[in-house]
Protein backbone atom coordinates (compact mmCIF):
# COMPACT_ATOMS: atom_id res chain seq x y z
CA UNK A 1 0.00 0.00 0.00
CA UNK A 2 1.33 3.42 -0.93
CA UNK A 3 1.04 5.85 1.94
CA UNK A 4 0.98 9.59 1.68
CA UNK A 5 -0.07 10.66 5.16
CA UNK A 6 -0.01 14.46 5.14
CA UNK A 7 2.02 16.38 7.68
CA UNK A 8 -1.19 18.18 8.68
CA UNK A 9 -4.69 16.65 8.82
CA UNK A 10 -6.93 16.90 5.77
CA UNK A 11 -10.37 17.85 7.12
CA UNK A 12 -13.82 18.14 5.58
CA UNK A 13 -13.63 21.92 5.97
CA UNK A 14 -10.40 21.99 3.94
CA UNK A 15 -12.14 19.92 1.27
CA UNK A 16 -14.64 22.73 0.79
CA UNK A 17 -17.54 21.58 2.98
CA UNK A 18 -18.22 23.65 6.08
CA UNK A 19 -21.43 22.72 7.87
CA UNK A 20 -21.13 25.82 10.06
CA UNK A 21 -21.93 27.80 6.91
CA UNK A 22 -24.51 25.39 5.46
CA UNK A 23 -26.57 24.51 8.53
CA UNK A 24 -27.79 28.07 9.33
CA UNK A 25 -29.44 28.19 5.89
CA UNK A 26 -31.12 24.86 6.61
CA UNK A 27 -32.46 26.19 9.90
CA UNK A 28 -33.72 29.40 8.26
CA UNK A 29 -35.43 27.37 5.52
CA UNK A 30 -37.08 25.12 8.08
CA UNK A 31 -38.47 28.08 9.97
CA UNK A 32 -39.89 29.61 6.80
CA UNK A 33 -41.28 26.24 5.70
CA UNK A 34 -42.97 25.73 9.08
CA UNK A 35 -45.10 28.79 8.44
CA UNK A 36 -46.61 27.11 5.38
CA UNK A 37 -47.89 24.02 7.19
CA UNK A 38 -51.24 25.64 7.93
CA UNK A 39 -52.10 25.53 4.23
CA UNK A 40 -52.79 21.82 4.59
CA UNK A 41 -55.93 22.60 6.57
CA UNK A 42 -57.61 24.01 3.45
CA UNK A 43 -57.25 20.53 1.92
CA UNK A 44 -58.55 18.76 5.00
CA UNK A 45 -55.15 17.54 6.14
CA UNK A 46 -52.57 18.50 8.77
CA UNK A 47 -48.84 18.12 9.23
CA UNK A 48 -47.20 16.00 11.88
CA UNK A 49 -45.42 18.84 13.60
CA UNK A 50 -42.81 16.55 15.16
CA UNK A 51 -41.57 15.63 11.66
CA UNK A 52 -40.29 19.17 11.12
CA UNK A 53 -36.51 18.91 11.20
CA UNK A 54 -36.54 15.15 10.75
CA UNK A 55 -35.23 13.32 7.69
CA UNK A 56 -38.68 13.16 6.08
CA UNK A 57 -41.81 15.32 6.26
CA UNK A 58 -45.05 13.69 7.37
CA UNK A 59 -48.66 14.68 6.64
CA UNK A 60 -51.75 13.25 8.33
CA UNK A 61 -54.16 12.33 5.55
CA UNK A 62 -56.73 10.59 7.74
CA UNK A 63 -56.45 6.79 7.66
CA UNK A 64 -52.66 6.94 7.29
CA UNK A 65 -49.69 9.27 7.20
CA UNK A 66 -47.96 10.38 4.00
CA UNK A 67 -44.18 10.91 4.08
CA UNK A 68 -41.93 12.51 1.49
CA UNK A 69 -38.28 13.41 0.92
CA UNK A 70 -35.96 14.68 -1.81
CA UNK A 71 -32.20 14.10 -1.75
CA UNK A 72 -29.23 14.87 -3.98
CA UNK A 73 -26.43 12.37 -4.49
CA UNK A 74 -23.59 14.89 -4.28
CA UNK A 75 -20.15 14.46 -5.81
CA UNK A 76 -19.80 10.67 -5.94
CA UNK A 77 -20.35 10.83 -9.72
CA UNK A 78 -16.99 12.58 -10.03
CA UNK A 79 -15.26 9.52 -8.59
CA UNK A 80 -17.20 7.26 -10.96
CA UNK A 81 -16.24 9.42 -13.94
CA UNK A 82 -12.56 9.43 -13.00
CA UNK A 83 -12.52 5.68 -12.42
CA UNK A 84 -14.22 5.12 -15.77
CA UNK A 85 -11.36 7.01 -17.40
CA UNK A 86 -8.79 4.93 -15.49
CA UNK A 87 -10.38 1.50 -15.87
CA UNK A 88 -12.74 1.69 -18.85
CA UNK A 89 -15.61 0.46 -16.67
CA UNK A 90 -18.96 2.12 -15.96
CA UNK A 91 -19.95 2.44 -12.32
CA UNK A 92 -23.32 4.07 -12.83
CA UNK A 93 -25.35 1.03 -11.80
CA UNK A 94 -23.96 1.48 -8.30
CA UNK A 95 -24.30 5.26 -8.54
CA UNK A 96 -28.02 4.77 -9.24
CA UNK A 97 -28.38 2.74 -6.05
CA UNK A 98 -26.51 5.43 -4.12
CA UNK A 99 -28.95 8.07 -5.33
CA UNK A 100 -32.06 6.10 -4.42
CA UNK A 101 -30.54 5.16 -1.06
CA UNK A 102 -30.06 8.82 -0.18
CA UNK A 103 -33.82 9.31 -0.40
CA UNK A 104 -35.15 5.93 0.75
CA UNK A 105 -32.88 5.67 3.79
CA UNK A 106 -34.10 9.08 4.93
CA UNK A 107 -37.77 8.27 4.30
CA UNK A 108 -37.77 5.13 6.41
CA UNK A 109 -36.49 6.94 9.51
CA UNK A 110 -40.04 8.13 10.24
CA UNK A 111 -41.53 4.66 9.89
CA UNK A 112 -42.62 4.96 6.28
CA UNK A 113 -42.97 2.26 3.67
CA UNK A 114 -41.47 3.64 0.43
CA UNK A 115 -43.95 3.57 -2.44
CA UNK A 116 -42.75 5.75 -5.32
CA UNK A 117 -39.35 7.05 -6.41
CA UNK A 118 -38.86 9.88 -8.92
CA UNK A 119 -35.60 10.60 -10.76
CA UNK A 120 -33.82 13.89 -11.42
CA UNK A 121 -30.83 13.54 -13.78
CA UNK A 122 -29.47 16.95 -14.81
CA UNK A 123 -26.55 16.86 -17.24
CA UNK A 124 -24.16 19.56 -18.41
CA UNK A 125 -25.29 18.98 -21.98
CA UNK A 126 -27.26 16.61 -24.18
CA UNK A 127 -24.08 14.71 -25.07
CA UNK A 128 -23.97 13.20 -21.59
CA UNK A 129 -27.03 11.08 -22.39
CA UNK A 130 -25.41 9.85 -25.64
CA UNK A 131 -23.01 7.51 -23.82
CA UNK A 132 -25.14 4.38 -24.12
CA UNK A 133 -23.07 2.21 -21.78
CA UNK A 134 -23.24 4.78 -18.98
CA UNK A 135 -26.90 5.64 -19.60
CA UNK A 136 -27.96 2.00 -19.71
CA UNK A 137 -26.07 1.29 -16.48
CA UNK A 138 -27.84 4.19 -14.77
CA UNK A 139 -31.27 2.95 -15.92
CA UNK A 140 -30.58 -0.68 -15.01
CA UNK A 141 -29.15 0.24 -11.60
CA UNK A 142 -32.08 2.53 -10.84
CA UNK A 143 -34.60 -0.19 -11.70
CA UNK A 144 -32.71 -2.81 -9.66
CA UNK A 145 -32.61 -0.57 -6.58
CA UNK A 146 -36.35 0.04 -6.92
CA UNK A 147 -36.89 -3.71 -6.94
CA UNK A 148 -34.80 -4.17 -3.78
CA UNK A 149 -36.91 -1.49 -2.04
CA UNK A 150 -40.18 -2.77 -3.54
CA UNK A 151 -41.05 0.67 -4.90
CA UNK A 152 -42.47 1.96 -8.17
CA UNK A 153 -40.32 4.20 -10.33
CA UNK A 154 -42.85 6.86 -11.20
CA UNK A 155 -40.93 9.05 -13.61
CA UNK A 156 -38.45 11.86 -13.59
CA UNK A 157 -36.73 14.79 -15.25
CA UNK A 158 -33.64 14.78 -17.50
CA UNK A 159 -32.67 18.41 -18.18
CA UNK A 160 -29.53 19.45 -20.07
CA UNK A 161 -28.25 22.45 -18.10
CA UNK A 162 -25.26 23.83 -19.94
CA UNK A 163 -23.75 26.69 -17.96
CA UNK A 164 -25.17 25.42 -14.69
CA UNK A 165 -23.94 21.83 -14.57
CA UNK A 166 -20.35 21.44 -15.81
CA UNK A 167 -19.86 19.99 -19.26
CA UNK A 168 -19.53 16.21 -19.15
CA UNK A 169 -21.01 16.00 -15.65
CA UNK A 170 -24.35 15.00 -14.17
CA UNK A 171 -26.23 16.03 -11.04
CA UNK A 172 -28.37 13.18 -9.71
CA UNK A 173 -31.21 13.37 -7.20
CA UNK A 174 -34.23 11.34 -6.14
CA UNK A 175 -37.48 12.04 -4.38
CA UNK A 176 -39.44 9.40 -2.55
CA UNK A 177 -43.00 9.22 -1.26
CA UNK A 178 -44.28 6.64 1.18
CA UNK A 179 -47.04 5.82 3.62
CA UNK A 180 -47.04 5.12 7.33
CA UNK A 181 -49.74 2.52 7.81
CA UNK A 182 -50.91 1.60 10.32
CA UNK A 183 -50.35 4.96 11.97
CA UNK A 184 -48.69 3.24 14.92
CA UNK A 185 -45.59 2.84 12.75
CA UNK A 186 -44.88 6.57 12.98
CA UNK A 187 -41.38 7.04 14.40
CA UNK A 188 -40.55 10.65 15.22
CA UNK A 189 -39.04 10.19 18.67
CA UNK A 190 -42.07 10.73 20.87
CA UNK A 191 -41.44 7.32 22.46
CA UNK A 192 -37.65 7.71 22.60
CA UNK A 193 -36.54 7.39 26.22
CA UNK A 194 -33.81 6.42 28.64
CA UNK A 195 -33.35 2.66 28.66
CA UNK A 196 -33.74 2.24 24.90
CA UNK A 197 -31.06 0.27 23.10
CA UNK A 198 -29.13 1.67 20.13
CA UNK A 199 -28.69 -0.80 17.27
CA UNK A 200 -26.29 0.13 14.48
CA UNK A 201 -26.60 -1.35 10.99
CA UNK A 202 -23.36 -1.73 9.06
CA UNK A 203 -22.42 0.48 6.14
CA UNK A 204 -20.82 -0.81 2.95
CA UNK A 205 -18.21 1.94 2.85
CA UNK A 206 -18.31 5.71 2.54
CA UNK A 207 -21.87 5.59 1.13
CA UNK A 208 -22.52 9.04 -0.42
CA UNK A 209 -21.28 11.45 2.24
CA UNK A 210 -17.73 12.66 2.68
CA UNK A 211 -16.87 12.36 -1.02
CA UNK A 212 -15.46 15.89 -1.16
CA UNK A 213 -12.91 14.83 1.44
CA UNK A 214 -12.32 11.52 -0.32
CA UNK A 215 -11.63 13.25 -3.63
CA UNK A 216 -9.25 15.72 -1.98
CA UNK A 217 -7.32 12.82 -0.49
CA UNK A 218 -7.02 11.20 -3.92
CA UNK A 219 -5.08 14.25 -5.07
CA UNK A 220 -2.48 13.57 -2.36
CA UNK A 221 -2.02 9.87 -3.04
CA UNK A 222 0.87 9.05 -5.42
CA UNK A 223 -1.34 6.60 -7.34
CA UNK A 224 -4.57 8.51 -6.80
CA UNK A 225 -7.69 6.38 -7.08
CA UNK A 226 -5.62 3.37 -8.11
CA UNK A 227 -3.87 3.27 -4.72
CA UNK A 228 -4.22 -0.11 -2.96
CA UNK A 229 -5.97 0.46 0.36
CA UNK A 230 -4.30 -2.60 1.87
CA UNK A 231 -6.68 -5.39 0.95
CA UNK A 232 -6.02 -5.67 -2.77
CA UNK A 233 -8.77 -3.18 -3.57
CA UNK A 234 -8.12 0.19 -5.17
CA UNK A 235 -9.18 3.36 -3.39
CA UNK A 236 -11.55 4.27 -6.22
CA UNK A 237 -13.25 0.87 -6.32
CA UNK A 238 -13.71 0.95 -2.54
CA UNK A 239 -15.23 4.43 -2.62
CA UNK A 240 -17.73 3.30 -5.25
CA UNK A 241 -19.23 0.46 -3.20
CA UNK A 242 -22.99 1.19 -3.43
CA UNK A 243 -24.83 2.53 -0.39
CA UNK A 244 -26.80 -0.08 1.55
CA UNK A 245 -30.58 0.09 1.11
CA UNK A 246 -32.04 -0.30 4.61
CA UNK A 247 -35.77 -0.38 3.84
CA UNK A 248 -35.90 -4.21 3.69
CA UNK A 249 -34.82 -4.20 7.35
CA UNK A 250 -37.42 -1.69 8.55
CA UNK A 251 -40.15 -3.48 6.60
CA UNK A 252 -39.14 -6.85 8.05
CA UNK A 253 -39.15 -5.38 11.55
CA UNK A 254 -42.64 -3.97 11.03
CA UNK A 255 -43.91 -7.40 9.99
CA UNK A 256 -42.64 -8.71 13.33
CA UNK A 257 -44.36 -5.91 15.22
CA UNK A 258 -41.11 -4.15 16.11
CA UNK A 259 -41.57 -0.38 15.84
CA UNK A 260 -38.40 1.65 16.49
CA UNK A 261 -38.79 4.53 18.92
CA UNK A 262 -36.52 6.57 16.65
CA UNK A 263 -34.17 6.13 13.69
CA UNK A 264 -31.23 8.08 12.30
CA UNK A 265 -29.66 7.78 8.87
CA UNK A 266 -25.92 8.19 9.53
CA UNK A 267 -24.97 10.42 6.61
CA UNK A 268 -23.55 13.96 6.72
CA UNK A 269 -22.22 14.92 10.18
CA UNK A 270 -21.26 11.28 10.84
CA UNK A 271 -22.05 9.99 14.31
CA UNK A 272 -23.18 13.43 15.38
CA UNK A 273 -26.39 12.40 13.62
CA UNK A 274 -27.13 10.20 16.64
CA UNK A 275 -28.01 13.52 18.35
CA UNK A 276 -30.65 14.41 15.78
CA UNK A 277 -33.73 14.29 18.04
CA UNK A 278 -34.24 17.46 20.11
CA UNK A 279 -34.80 15.62 23.41
CA UNK A 280 -32.15 16.12 26.10
CA UNK A 281 -30.79 12.56 26.35
CA UNK A 282 -27.36 10.97 26.45
CA UNK A 283 -26.53 8.36 23.82
CA UNK A 284 -23.83 6.11 25.25
CA UNK A 285 -21.96 3.92 22.78
CA UNK A 286 -20.19 0.95 24.33
CA UNK A 287 -19.43 -1.21 21.27
CA UNK A 288 -18.18 -0.19 17.83
CA UNK A 289 -18.91 -1.72 14.43
CA UNK A 290 -15.94 -2.75 12.34
CA UNK A 291 -14.63 0.11 10.20
CA UNK A 292 -14.91 -0.63 6.52
CA UNK A 293 -11.37 -0.77 5.02
CA UNK A 294 -11.84 2.38 2.93
CA UNK A 295 -12.84 4.45 5.96
CA UNK A 296 -9.95 3.14 8.03
CA UNK A 297 -7.67 4.04 5.12
CA UNK A 298 -9.14 7.54 4.84
CA UNK A 299 -8.80 8.21 8.55
CA UNK A 300 -5.14 7.19 8.49
CA UNK A 301 -4.18 8.95 5.27
CA UNK A 302 -6.07 12.14 6.12
CA UNK A 303 -4.54 12.17 9.60
CA UNK A 304 -7.94 12.47 11.29
CA UNK A 305 -8.34 11.91 15.01
CA UNK A 306 -11.38 9.93 16.14
CA UNK A 307 -13.40 13.05 16.99
CA UNK A 308 -13.03 14.40 13.46
CA UNK A 309 -13.40 11.05 11.69
CA UNK A 310 -16.53 9.91 13.53
CA UNK A 311 -18.01 13.40 13.32
CA UNK A 312 -17.64 13.44 9.53
CA UNK A 313 -17.85 9.87 8.18
CA UNK A 314 -20.11 6.91 9.00
CA UNK A 315 -17.09 4.84 10.17
CA UNK A 316 -18.89 1.55 9.56
CA UNK A 317 -22.39 2.43 10.82
CA UNK A 318 -24.90 3.45 8.16
CA UNK A 319 -28.16 3.47 10.09
CA UNK A 320 -29.20 3.65 13.75
CA UNK A 321 -32.35 2.24 15.34
CA UNK A 322 -33.40 3.17 18.86
CA UNK A 323 -35.57 0.35 20.14
CA UNK A 324 -36.95 -1.10 23.36
CA UNK A 325 -34.10 -2.91 25.10
CA UNK A 326 -35.88 -6.27 25.05
CA UNK A 327 -36.21 -6.07 21.24
CA UNK A 328 -32.61 -5.17 20.45
CA UNK A 329 -31.22 -8.65 19.86
CA UNK A 330 -34.16 -9.51 17.62
CA UNK A 331 -33.49 -6.39 15.55
CA UNK A 332 -29.90 -7.54 15.10
CA UNK A 333 -31.05 -11.01 14.04
CA UNK A 334 -33.53 -9.64 11.50
CA UNK A 335 -30.92 -7.35 9.94
CA UNK A 336 -28.35 -10.11 9.74
CA UNK A 337 -30.86 -12.49 8.17
CA UNK A 338 -31.07 -9.95 5.35
CA UNK A 339 -27.29 -9.87 4.94
CA UNK A 340 -26.71 -6.62 6.85
CA UNK A 341 -24.36 -6.91 9.85
CA UNK A 342 -25.67 -5.21 12.99
CA UNK A 343 -24.87 -4.90 16.68
CA UNK A 344 -26.33 -3.56 19.88
CA UNK A 345 -23.93 -0.64 20.21
CA UNK A 346 -25.18 1.20 23.26
CA UNK A 347 -28.08 2.68 25.16
CA UNK A 348 -30.04 5.86 25.77
CA UNK A 349 -29.63 7.44 29.20
CA UNK A 350 -30.97 10.35 31.19
CA UNK A 351 -28.55 13.26 31.04
CA UNK A 352 -27.40 16.14 28.88
CA UNK A 353 -27.84 15.93 25.13
CA UNK A 354 -24.65 14.26 23.95
CA UNK A 355 -23.16 11.23 22.24
CA UNK A 356 -20.51 9.50 24.34
CA UNK A 357 -18.41 6.97 22.41
CA UNK A 358 -16.78 5.22 25.35
CA UNK A 359 -14.30 2.97 23.49
CA UNK A 360 -12.78 6.05 21.81
CA UNK A 361 -13.10 8.59 24.61
CA UNK A 362 -15.01 10.85 22.19
CA UNK A 363 -17.99 13.02 23.11
CA UNK A 364 -20.21 15.16 20.88
CA UNK A 365 -22.27 17.81 22.66
CA UNK A 366 -25.57 19.34 21.63
CA UNK A 367 -23.79 22.36 20.15
CA UNK A 368 -22.02 20.14 17.60
CA UNK A 369 -25.20 19.42 15.62
CA UNK A 370 -27.52 22.33 14.81
CA UNK A 371 -30.13 21.13 12.33
CA UNK A 372 -33.28 22.83 13.65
Amino acid sequence: MTSATPSSPLTYDQAGVNYDLIDPLKVAAQRAAAETGTHLASHGFSEVLASRGESAYVVDVGPMYLASIVECLGTKTLVADEMATLTGKSYYDGIAQDTIAMAVNDLITVGATPLVVQAYWAAGGSDWFGDKVRANALVAGWKKACEVCNVAWGGGETPALAGIVADGRVDLAASCTGIISPKERLSVGDKLEAGDAIVLLASSGIHANGLSLARKLAERLPQGYLTDIGNGQTYGEALLAPTVLYSPVTEALAKEGIIPHYCANVTGHGWRKLLRHPKALTYRITALPEKTPVLAFMQKECGLDDHEAYGTLNMGAGFALYVAADQAERVVAVAQSLGIPALVAGRVEEGPKQVVIEPLGVTYGADELQLR
